[in-house]
């Protein structure tokens, strides 16, 4: 059988083939792979940037009708998960290192514990004002630490749909995050500078 073009894949997988998809799939995620282990060096992260291109590729199939080239597209999205990996990492360092500034000492220890606990308790409002069953699944993921397996079994639902629920609330969490965050910062930095 004569191997298939990208563009013939790209078409079948808009009409929603998952063959199709996980032909293109497979023909690229090892250099998609490659090529983010080049930056962040760990085997999980580049992974999970992977998967989670791979992923909004699925989600978003109807736009492969429009596109030209698959590879070049595809390493676009990566890229910029990438980026938004970075962008995450850096707002996390930016409140760790606040923190860090703050002495272990008297009162003011107890500030820098007090802004942790605002940290996390920013987390439970974003996952709060998730949907029922994604909240559900994002709480057994982040707090009971279960697999997706373990999640996918206790709920009596696919492991595909779990991992498309939790993939949804985390961008969520992230996005919501990502804002308060940074008045949070703002917030930290005019307390010490007061």
């Amino acid at each position: 059988m004569m191997k298939q073009s990208d563009e013939e894949l790209m078409a079948r997988a808009a009409s929603g083939c998952r063959n199709a998809y996980a032909l293109l799939y497979s023909r690229y995620v090892n250099q998609l792979y490659r090529y983010v282990f080049l930056f962040c060096k760990s085997k999980e992260t580049s992974e999970e940037i992977v998967q989670d291109a791979f992923l909004k590729i699925w989600e978003t199939r109807e736009k492969l009708q429009t596109i030209n080239c698959f590879k070049a597209f595809v390493f676009r999205i990566t890229k910029n998960m990438l980026l938004d990996y970075y962008r995450r990492r850096k707002t996390e360092i930016k409140a760790f290192e606040v923190l860090a500034m703050q002495p272990e000492t008297g009162s003011e220890f107890s500030d820098s514990k007090l802004i942790y606990s605002q940290h996390c308790l920013l987390i439970q409002q974003a996952i709060s004002k998730l949907p029922p069953k994604r909240r559900e699944i994002v709480e057994m993921r982040t707090q009971e630490d279960l697999s997706l397996d373990e999640i996918a079994g206790r709920l009596a639902i696919s492991k595909s749909v779990v991992k498309k629920q939790l993939y949804q609330g985390m961008a969520f969490v992230r996005t919501y995050m990502h804002g308060e965050v940074s008045i949070l910062i703002i917030s930290i930095w005019l307390y010490l500078h007061h």
